[in-house]
């Protein structure tokens, strides 16, 4: 009979029929009936109807997923003030919009009266409110939180706490991370200097919370409030890791490929999983992080493709850093064609987001390539004004602007100008400076020639190791420019040049020990740094590494290797090795005949 008893009630009053349609929406079978009927309760203005409404709309629980009805509905609850709605709102405000399509997925439709904007944290906090007010522990947490952080029109501190404390005391665990983060906020505390919000934080990491795990990490790491405890912050970085916490993934990748964690080992292949699952997430730090491990071969399987994708997912970030490295792979061609003009439009990115040593690179690259000066400022507006900032001391900008005025680059070509700072670029330091103004004395280039200054200033950006200049140092030492030749000294210009991985320079240490030099020959080291020079994709290295195997110039001839080498010279155009590969030919028919 009571059984009975309640069937009829549900199908007579209305909490009866709601409680009915629930159960029904929660069946497989017949949720499209339950639906059906929670809608009915909904537009009759039952607040509780118009919750689950909108939770079905935003599921697609019963009726077709519509993110913009689901709004209109939960929009509709919460202003009858229903906790759950409010609470839910809040959440949704802080998050970017959904589509905004009708039902049909078609017909574009506008948001309910009182949503403005999307996202929207002012109204997110009132709505968080009108639900905290209503004795709803997590949106007490929530309120707390954007209380304490959010826009400057909201924050109160006072009230953070307390609400924050609120939700803490009701054993919610976000209310802790909100006790925690409103004491960590404040603007005159020193983060982990309050052992009561670093005991609110621990309670809300042992109470699950990923982001409380990784703010504790951030903590033991840093040694904030606390002694320094890598091991311990790399346990708290896995946890919050393995929950989603896409600066945790970062932070716990960076940890073991730096073998700071727990057994201080160097875990590569692991630290590669972490950081790509940041970099998928948006990270831009992790993404270049993992170019620069493809990129310098420290990779477990290493590809210099994997870098040209990790650098440009960064670089499209406005990662500056990770800009001017694409730029420098398109130069080099590696993993990727090489196209100067790909290269120079990375570079000028850098350059743009105030990467330092990209401009040095783009004004190198400009010089190198040895732009044309135009007649007037180009019509580029990626082009950098240099001249505020060299006025001002910048030697860094003075090199810039010295490279600017040369080719003509956003402004009038201006030789002797670009001469006068380039000096001063020099004279502060800047080694691409001193390279390329000894260059210029050197070749008269808007400023007198001066072989013997030229020599200083090409030496002395070649003892900081550059080895554009280095390579420029030997050969003024080779021909006696600016005094006394020097074939020792140019040898070991030479050297450092190739140990930098420069093809001509291999090429030269091949020349030099080849003979006809002031040192004493040796065939065996010449073949050496012409094999490493050819292996560098040095034409000349080729050229003559073919000469010295099909001759057994240092060693047994070998033909085979020999017409190998000449094939990839003759490829990079020289007449020269198509010469020798043709009478290569004419001896192997002379032979057979």
């Amino acid at each position: 009979m009571r059984k009975l008893l309640s069937g009829l009630l549900d199908g007579m009053t209305p909490a009866g029929r709601f409680r009915r349609a629930c159960r029904l929406l929660e069946h497989e079978g017949r949720s499209a009936q339950g639906f059906a009927r929670l809608g009915d309760l909904a537009r009759q203005g039952m607040v509780a109807a118009q919750y689950q409404v909108a939770r079905a709309y935003l599921d697609g629980s019963g009726v077709p997923r519509s993110p913009v009805e689901g709004v209109h509905w939960m929009h509709r609850a919460a202003s009858a003030d229903h906790a759950e709605a409010c609470f839910s709102l809040a959440l949704m405000l802080l998050v970017d919009p959904p589509e905004r399509r009708g039902a049909d997925g078609l017909l574009p439709t506008a948001w309910p009266d009182g949503i403005g904007q999307w996202p929207d944290p002012v109204a997110a906090t009132g709505w968080a409110g009108r639900a905290a007010r209503a004795g709803l522990p997590d949106a007490q947490a929530l309120y707390g939180y954007l209380l304490a952080t959010g826009p400057d029109t909201v924050r109160d501190p006072e009230a953070a706490r307390l609400w924050s404390a609120r939700a803490a005391q009701s054993g919610c665990p976000q209310g802790d991370l909100a006790l925690a983060v409103t004491h960590l906020s404040a603007p005159d505390q020193d983060p982990g200097s309050d052992p009561d919000a670093v005991a609110a934080l621990l309670r809300a990491a042992e109470g699950g919370l990923p982001t409380a795990q990784y703010m504790l990490g951030l903590l033991n790491e840093r040694g904030w409030g606390m002694p320094v405890d890598s091991a311990q912050a790399e346990q708290w970085y896995a946890r919050a890791a393995a929950g989603g916490v896409r600066p945790a993934q970062a932070r716990y990748g960076v940890m073991l490929l730096r073998g700071r964690g727990r057994d201080g080992t160097r875990a590569v292949m692991a630290a590669e999983t972490w950081l790509r699952r940041a970099a998928l997430a948006g990270d831009r730090e992790a993404a270049a992080l993992l170019g620069d491990l493809h990129a310098r071969g420290e990779a477990a399987l290493p590809g210099d493709h994997e870098a040209v994708t990790w650098y440009r997912m960064a670089a499209e970030q406005d990662h500056a850093v990770a800009c001017r490295m694409l730029a420098m792979l398109h130069v080099q061609g590696r993993g990727v064609a090489a196209d100067p003009a790909l290269a120079r439009h990375w570079l000028e990115r850098a350059a743009t987001l105030g990467d330092a040593a990209a401009m040095t690179d783009l004004a190198a690259t400009l010089l190198h390539h040895g732009q044309a000066p135009h007649a007037g400022p180009v019509p580029d507006s990626t082009v950098i004004d240099f001249r505020p900032m060299a006025e001002a001391g910048d030697p860094v900008a003075a090199f810039n602007l010295a490279v600017s005025l040369h080719a003509g680059v956003g402004c009038t070509a201006d030789r002797a100008q670009a001469a006068v700072w380039m000096e001063r670029a020099a004279r502060a330091g800047v080694v691409n400076a001193e390279y390329w103004y000894g260059r210029m004395l050197l070749n008269g280039d808007g400023v007198a020639d001066d072989p013997v200054q030229a020599r200083h200033w090409l030496e002395r950006a070649a003892d900081h190791g550059l080895p554009e200049a280095c390579i420029a140092a030997a050969q003024v030492r080779l021909e006696g420019f600016g005094g006394p030749r020097d074939h020792a000294g140019a040898l070991a210009f030479y050297h450092r040049a190739a140990s930098a991985g420069r093809g001509e320079a291999m090429f030269s240490l091949g020349a030099m020990y080849g003979g006809g030099h002031d040192i004493a020959p040796d065939p065996a080291l010449a073949l050496h740094w012409f094999t490493q020079g050819a292996q560098a994709g040095n034409a000349l290295s080729q050229l003559m590494l073919g000469r010295y195997l099909a001759r057994g110039l240092a060693g047994p001839a070998d033909p085979a290797r020999a017409r190998h080498w000449f094939m990839q010279a003759a490829g990079q155009g020289l007449a020269a090795a198509r010469n020798e590969l043709d009478q290569m030919a004419r001896t192997d028919g002379n032979a057979t005949a």
